[in-house]
């Protein structure tokens, strides 16, 4: 909890907690599936929790916002973000059994009451959403063709609805056919970490 906590001072009571237990409860449940690597896991709450609380850092999502997060694989950034909003409803897609599993579990555990799980790929999903998040998932073309028509039309927070992308390494010509469209955000500009000098807020409007 020492990052959390270094970089998001003002928790609830509750939402520490709830981080604490995800951190206890992470790898003796990965042990079970290898979602995530052996030696990633070492990194669990830098290369992980805290990578996706990044999009705490410059996004806030009020009670009546819903987020799906595509491709969570064990549960990320979805499962950091329903702590740090607890009132946001979230869904966690994945199209692999195991996974969803391991989410599944994970929010039985920390009793997270505004989080779902849908076992689905991407291109079949027919819920609507105000953002959709990924992390890692696909080229941002690519999450853009498939996410843009799950994304309602609106602005319920200060920033309109849209796509939330956690992306790393060199990005212009991924972002190219977009040009000004996106905005790129540096997670460095938050935290201090050699792992984040790289990694990017890729975000589009709808």
């Amino acid at each position: 909890m020492k990052l959390i906590r270094k970089y998001f001072p003002d928790l609830h009571p509750k939402q520490t907690r709830h981080f604490e237990k995800l951190l206890e409860i992470m790898p003796p449940l990965n042990d079970q599936v290898n979602i995530i690597s052996r030696k990633d896991m070492g990194y669990l709450e830098e290369r992980h929790v805290l990578h996706s609380l990044s999009i705490a850092k410059k996004f806030s999502f009020n009670g009546k916002t819903s987020v799906i997060d595509v491709g969570t694989g064990g549960g990320f950034p979805g499962i950091p973000l329903a702590i740090m909003f607890p009132d946001t409803r979230f869904a966690l897609v994945d199209s692999i059994g195991k996974k969803i599993r391991l989410v599944q579990e994970v929010i039985e555990v920390l009793e997270l009451k505004n989080v779902t799980t849908i076992r689905n790929r991407i291109e079949n999903l027919e819920q609507t959403a105000d953002f959709v998040v990924s992390r890692a998932v696909t080229s941002f073309p690519q999450l853009y063709r498939w996410c843009n028509r799950l994304i309602r039309q609106g602005k319920r927070n200060h920033m309109p609805n849209g796509i939330i992308a956690l992306k790393g390494g060199a990005l212009d010509s991924e972002l190219e056919v977009f040009k000004k469209r996106v905005e790129l955000f540096s997670i460095s500009d938050w935290f201090e970490e050699s792992f984040f000098c790289t990694k990017k807020i890729v975000y589009l409007k709808k």
